[in-house]
């Protein structure tokens, strides 16, 4: 097979994968090459950074991609029950396509049913939680969850694998966004909940289905957690916590913020940032969340 051999959607994959091309930039080598991917993998580094948004470091990299081998990997993963969205596919979820800046391709692994994407809400927080916010998240999440809500989280440890886990503990539904590729689940210690969730939900991640997490790919998925979400819950967290990322995207994306009044650093910043303040009796906040 020839590098120019490769389906459209694979050419679509090489390109969304690359780590310095986004959605954007995505959009303006389709309008330069009049939709024509196999032109783009085709074309001298000259013509590729005369596109706005390519300089030489992206030019090379295109030039450089192994559409053969990304082939292979693609039929490898979907073997293994990986799930490819293209921002162009029906089935790519609304709310996430309506952020300026969703990934172009996201990768699905579980059982998820397209009318989930309908009523979520996300719910982030720290890693290490004080019993109360934990009661708060396992009890409000189960509320939530027995309401036809799909429970968005991001699979940490703490805050957001008890989200995860009492959604699941009563049925209902959980997505969880990664930092990491969708068949490499970090961190390890949420394995078993996420193949919970593989069987009530799904994994969901925008890079390669077989990459390990790092910082800035930690960092970047919060902005997915919140784009799914109709709101973003912060239960607790630190002023320079993770969830405090997710209620940045949130704002830029015109998501109503919530927390609870905990006396964490990250509360109380969001409640001078304008957080709304959830009630601590939980079937009003419910019914708050739900109006």
């Amino acid at each position: 097979m020839k590098r120019t051999d490769v389906s459209p959607r694979t050419q679509w994959l090489a390109l969304s994968l690359l780590p310095n091309i986004g959605v954007k930039t995505l959009r303006n080598l389709l309008a330069h090459f009049d939709c024509d991917l196999t032109a783009v993998f085709s074309a001298e580094a000259t013509e590729l950074r005369k596109v706005p948004g390519i300089g030489a470091k992206i030019a090379r990299e295109i030039r450089k991609a192994d559409l053969v081998r990304l082939a292979d990997e693609q039929a490898q993963w979907e073997g293994e029950g990986v799930q490819t969205l293209t921002a162009a596919d029906a089935l790519y979820p609304a709310r996430l396509k309506d952020a300026d800046d969703h990934p172009p391709t996201v990768f699905l692994r579980g059982c998820l049913q397209p009318e989930a994407w309908g009523k979520c809400l996300s719910i982030v927080g720290t890693r290490y939680p004080s019993q109360v916010a934990k009661i708060l998240t396992l009890q409000l999440s189960m509320k939530l969850a027995r309401a036809g809500v799909t429970i968005v989280s991001g699979l940490a440890l703490g805050i957001d694998a008890a989200a995860h886990a009492s959604a699941l503990e009563v049925g209902g539904t959980s997505i969880a966004v990664l930092g990491s590729g969708v068949l490499n689940v970090y961190p390890p210690q949420n394995r078993l909940i996420a193949g919970r969730i593989l069987k009530l939900g799904a994994l969901v991640s925008e890079v390669h289905p077989r990459l390990a997490p790092n910082a800035q790919r930690l960092v970047s998925r919060n902005r997915i957690i919140s784009a799914l979400g109709e709101a973003l819950i912060v239960v607790e967290s630190d002023a320079d916590g993770g969830a405090m990322h997710s209620a940045r995207f949130a704002r830029g994306q015109g998501r109503r913020v919530f927390t609870f009044r905990l006396p964490a650093s990250g509360n109380r910043q969001l409640m001078r940032d304008g957080a709304a303040v959830l009630p601590s009796d939980l079937d009003q906040a419910l019914r708050y969340l739900l109006s």
